[in-house]
């Protein structure tokens, strides 16, 4: 039984953190619509009110706490059920219980296929909790997919690289692939239902390893998905460097769907911080993974993640990070302070960089990345791409779009329609995004 005779129960879904987390909610989505539950427009409306959390960061992780604070009273008077999903409901388990009683649901990443059963739990007035692996936790049977144009495809779930800074581990398992089959076929039946751009997605995306007897690589997937009757656009997210090959920037090469953008982080350009990471490669071996992206026939966009602070970094550190930042010169880069984790190997590493200092060299590397950012953006001024439209603006009267470099392009147009793909000019460039006009 899901929602239960009488009035039907609605539920409402907060997404903190990645991709991954923003598609194991349409996952929880389907599954609760399958159960005869009905979406609310708001947590307000909500009896169901469920938090996706992320647990990478300490900050992510209060947050969460802070906003569970807001569904107190309505939790105590029995006029809404609250859960917790997620990696924070992973790692911290029954704990969540403990630090705030009035939590009925606490359901790991790895556990929205028992969804249904947890269901029946809370409709009877229990507590419910699934933290054990599925081997399958990525094909759920119902999704309820947040965008008509643009769906995000699990190839790979967990991590077996254990950086020392990273929780991962802890909280998606160990890396467990799909059979090639599956993903092809569910691909198909996206293009079917009139996807055109599909996103493969995994906490190391590519090192994707083919269970069945076909045993197929990486890049031999991202150009099967590619070759798929219909589909316009194919992008993948979280490549590892150690795992990331000539054959993948081959394969970006010879399939004109497979988008022309490598998000590939560096954490560090100091080869004495990638050891006490455990990030498996150092400084030369990176640039060397650059030195491929760069030798593409296509011009390929290169975005990346980078960690200040970390136990150990010194000032010289530091100083390679930025110039490694020149050398590469990324169109994007998401940078982020250093935060202890639970059961983490960097807890005993010392010593620590104070929170201040931390501070200031973000503002640094920020700043930096701003300027090239920026200047490589202004080279893209005259020239015309396609875009996907993917929203409207209209207090700029502006419609929203994406290269397949994955640029943000505002653009004026006297009419556009969300998910189609438009021409546009570029007539002005800022670090972040660029702005022009639909070319008719």
């Amino acid at each position: 039984m899901g929602a239960g005779a009488g009035k039907p129960q609605t539920f409402y879904i907060e997404t903190f953190g990645c991709q991954m987390n923003a598609h194991d909610s349409e996952k929880v989505a389907g599954q609760l619509l399958a159960q005869g539950y009905h979406p609310a427009a708001s947590s307000a409306e909500a009896d169901l009110v469920l938090l996706n959390t992320c647990a990478i960061r300490d900050k992510a992780e209060q947050k969460v706490y802070s906003r569970l604070g807001h569904f107190k009273a309505d939790a105590l008077a029995g006029r809404k059920k609250i859960g917790v999903l997620g990696c924070m409901a992973q790692l911290e388990g029954e704990k969540i219980f403990e630090r705030v009683p009035y939590v009925n649901l606490v359901c790991g990443s790895a556990s929205y296929r028992k969804l249904p059963a947890l269901l029946v739990r809370l409709q009877d007035g229990q507590r419910a909790t699934g933290l054990t692996y599925d081997d399958e936790a990525f094909e759920t049977e119902f999704t309820r997919r947040a965008s008509p144009f643009r769906a995000y495809l699990t190839i790979i779930e967990g991590c077996d690289k254990r950086c020392a800074y990273c929780i991962v581990p802890f909280t998606r398992g160990p890396e467990r692939s799909r059979t090639s089959d599956s993903i092809l076929a569910e691909a198909r039946g996206l293009v079917a239902g009139g996807y055109t751009e599909i996103q493969l997605l995994g906490q190391n995306v590519n090192s994707y390893r083919d269970p069945s007897p076909r045993r197929m690589g990486f890049a031999e997937l991202l150009g099967a998905v590619g070759r798929i009757p219909g589909i316009r656009r194919v992008r993948f997210t979280t490549s590892h460097p150690r795992d990331f090959s000539r054959e993948i920037v081959e394969a970006i090469d010879s399939h004109p769907a497979l988008c022309n953008h490598v998000h590939l982080p560096v954490q560090s350009g100091s080869t004495s911080v990638l050891r006490r990471m455990a990030r498996e490669y150092t400084r030369e071996e990176y640039l060397e993974k650059i030195a491929l992206i760069r030798s593409a026939r296509r011009a390929i966009s290169i975005t990346t993640d980078i960690i200040v602070g970390f136990p150990g970094e010194t000032e010289a550190d530091f100083e390679e990070t930025l110039t490694l930042l020149d050398a590469v010169q990324y169109d994007g880069a998401f940078s982020f302070m250093f935060s202890p984790r639970p059961n983490t190997a960097a807890l005993a590493l010392d010593p620590q960089v104070p929170e201040e200092e931390k501070g200031r060299r973000l503002k640094v590397l920020q700043a930096r990345q701003r300027e090239i950012q920026l200047a490589r953006n202004e080279t893209l001024v005259g020239r015309e791409f396609e875009v996907l439209v993917e929203s409207h603006n209209p207090k700029q009267a502006q419609w929203v779009g994406r290269t397949t470099t994955n640029k943000v392009v505002n653009f004026t147009t006297p009419t556009a329609e969300l998910g189609s793909y438009a021409r546009v000019r570029v007539r002005r460039a800022g670090p972040n995004s660029l702005v022009g006009e639909r070319v008719q």
